[in-house]
Order: C-alpha cells, then structure tokens, then sequence
C-alpha cells in the first residue's frame, strides 16, 4: 500500500514538473541573450560551442511549433 502510495507521489511529481515547463518570457530570453553575450565576451569573441549548440536547438524547437501551429490551422 505505503510502495504504491509512493509510486504515485512520485509520479504525480515528475508529471506536475513537466507541466510546468512553459514556454520562455520576454524576461527568460533576454537572460539567455545576455549570458551568450557573456560567454563570446569570455572566449574571446568567438561564440562558444555550447551557445551555438543552445541557438541551433532553440531554433529547431520555434520551427517545430511553427509547423505544428500551421497544421493546426
């Protein structure tokens, strides 16, 4: 009883956190611009793998949702 009491807590938990995870504000993403203008700044001014890496994906996932609020339509 307490194991599958606890299971389902668990559950409850991992699925209310991945609920949470709205999209990005204004405020979100200006702190992302200014910790990638950090991170040039700190490498030289090269912008770093990582940062390209993050601007690739983050550009992946806006052209996903771009395609599927178009289905949607």
């Amino acid at each position: 009883m307490i194991k599958t009491l606890a299971t389902a807590t668990t559950c409850a938990l991992l699925l209310g956190g991945l609920a949470a995870c709205e999209p990005k504000g204004p405020a979100e993403k200006v702190g992302m611009k200014v910790d990638h203008a950090v991170d040039t700044m700190k490498n030289g001014g090269e912008e770093p793998a990582k940062d390209r890496a993050e601007d690739a994906s983050e550009h992946m996932k806006e052209g996903v949702k771009d395609a599927a609020d178009d289905l949607k339509k």
